[in-house]
């Protein structure tokens, strides 16, 4: 799928989990229904790290550039190295590494380990990668005729006060893991959401996504997973456009106002 729908189900995703823990006696504070669902619009479009024409690619001038190219060769070298038999030789990574519930799991976790031990700056810089992707994949249009560094105060500013709001005491630093020191264990949750979202939306295209690696499915490693064919679509396709699109923006809106019910 493309960027701004991958967003989109990114952050219905999270408000779609925000409404089924206050369902189950668990809700979400509002800084942490807002925050993680613009976290996940980010983190679904950070699977895309191995494509150098991607949205991400773009998000952050020359660095993002330079790191997509870098994840796109090591993606196509652990491809190499681990594929099996049946699975086809490649010129590329992309659809690879990123593109699994193994990169998904490892990059949350790291998060949360970073948001955890890093202190302040540490969550800051989290929220701003994050808010500065949100903004590329739901305001695509904005960000296109902006200039890098307007989107990138944008993400900075909110960033900076998401990050206060959050801090005060019930606002949500502490939601779900309230142990010593486990402030902002979350973090990496709606990352790991994030990704897997992706996943599964490039899974409903025609080259499907190989999620499920590294175990492996017959006589591939890198199964690419996905409905019958006859039911994928072409990625920027009218099914896309027309159809996911709004489908991703009700059910968010759904589970925003069935969080908000129990807040």
């Amino acid at each position: 799928m493309m960027g701004p729908a991958h967003s989109l189900s990114g952050a219905a995703a999270w408000l779609g989990v925000g409404a089924a823990t206050a369902g189950a006696g668990h809700p979400m504070p509002w800084p942490v229904l807002v925050v993680g669902a613009l976290i996940c619009a980010g983190a679904a479009l950070a699977p895309d790290l191995d494509h150098k024409a991607a949205t991400i690619s773009r998000a952050f001038g020359p660095i993002s550039r330079t790191l997509c190219e870098v994840v796109d060769k090591l993606s196509h070298a652990v491809y190499k190295a681990t594929r099996m038999r049946g699975d086809a030789r490649r010129s590329g990574g992309h659809r690879t590494l990123t593109h699994t519930w193994l990169w998904a799991v490892l990059i949350g976790a790291g998060a949360s380990a970073l948001a955890m031990t890093g202190g302040r700056w540490a969550v800051l810089g989290i929220l701003f990668v994050h808010l500065v992707l949100a903004v590329e994949g739901l305001l695509w249009r904005m960000a296109r005729t902006s200039s890098d560094v307007l989107v990138w105060l944008l993400g900075a500013t909110s960033a900076w006060m998401l990050a206060d709001i959050l801090n005060k005491p019930g606002n949500g630093s502490d939601w779900l893991f309230t142990g010593p020191g486990q402030e902002y264990l979350w973090l990496g949750l709606p990352i790991i959401l994030g990704a897997l979202v992706h996943d599964i939306g490039d899974a409903l295209t025609v080259s499907g996504c190989p999620i499920l690696w590294p175990i492996p499915i017959g006589r591939k490693r890198w199964h690419p997973v996905g409905p019958p064919k006859g039911m994928r679509f072409r990625a920027g396709s009218w099914v896309e456009l027309k159809v996911l699109t709004p489908v991703f923006m009700f059910l968010g809106g759904l589970g925003g106002l069935g969080a908000l019910d129990y807040i």
